[in-house]
């Protein structure tokens, strides 16, 4: 479990919010969704318990009715695009990515456009048109060509850039140490990042803090570190956990 200690300067800096009458969005995007599977309900119980909504960047091209039929209910659940097959086409150089240049325009943004509709299919009461890059990595030529596919925003890692060509819905906190352990990072890294992003909204700049989580690589340290922040953040009165359609 996380030390108690580790989330003093949390608690800190949720108190300067709201001893400032301010509260503070908080959004959480989990990627790589295909199927019902022991992790994926673990995950639905533990935001559903703090009632914590729920975006799920579901995979197009590997997804079914199997994910739709349990998904149908649950009503604190978005589901976004993720990209089409999550297949990389970068070369053995570059970095991961699916939705790149190293194929035509019309294909990508084909395989987009069947992607959209299929979800939009599958999950009609859960669909949202946001666009989830794999790797969060999109070839800056595509974007322009989104909207008319449908797309209403796109969200990727780090700082949205106010003047681009469509609306961005970011993640800035990622909960896996993807070049170490490949599991959960430590509770007090992720604490300090998250206060690092509460401090800069405070100062002010206007964009929801996004919480990257991937359900099925989830190890225990990972379940733990959530299962922690949503007991500090979910019912304090200077946080919003919002849904995806919320904050578009």
């Amino acid at each position: 479990m996380t030390d108690r200690m580790d989330w003093e300067p949390l608690r800190r800096e949720l108190d300067r919010w709201q001893a400032a009458g301010r509260v503070a969005r908080f959004w959480l995007r989990d990627d790589d969704a295909i199927e019902p599977t022991p992790d994926l309900e673990t995950l639905l119980a533990l935001a559903g318990k703090s009632g914590v909504a729920l975006t799920l960047a579901v995979i197009p091209g590997l997804t079914g009715e199997a994910l739709a039929a349990r998904l149908a209910a649950e009503a604190g659940v978005t589901v976004a695009v993720h990209g089409w097959s999550h297949t990389n086409h970068a070369g053995p150089a570059g970095k991961k990515q699916e939705l790149g240049g190293e194929r035509p325009a019309d294909v990508v943004l084909g395989e987009l456009r069947e992607g959209l509709r299929l979800l939009e299919r599958l999950h009609p009461a859960r669909f949202q048109p946001l666009l989830v890059p794999p790797w969060n990595r999109i070839d800056a030529a595509l974007i322009p060509a989104l909207p008319g596919l449908g797309f209403a925003a796109l969200s990727v890692y780090g700082r949205a850039k106010p003047d681009g060509p469509m609306p961005l819905l970011n993640t800035h906190v990622d909960i896996i140490d993807w070049h170490g352990t490949r599991g959960g990072r430590g509770a007090a890294e992720l604490v300090a990042e998250l206060v690092a992003e509460l401090s800069d909204r405070f100062a002010g700049r206007d964009e929801p803090i996004g919480l990257l989580t991937h359900h099925l690589v989830h190890d225990t340290a990972a379940w733990d570190f959530l299962s922690a922040l949503f007991a500090e953040t979910a019912r304090h009165p200077a946080v919003r956990w919002s849904p995806a359609a919320a904050l578009l």
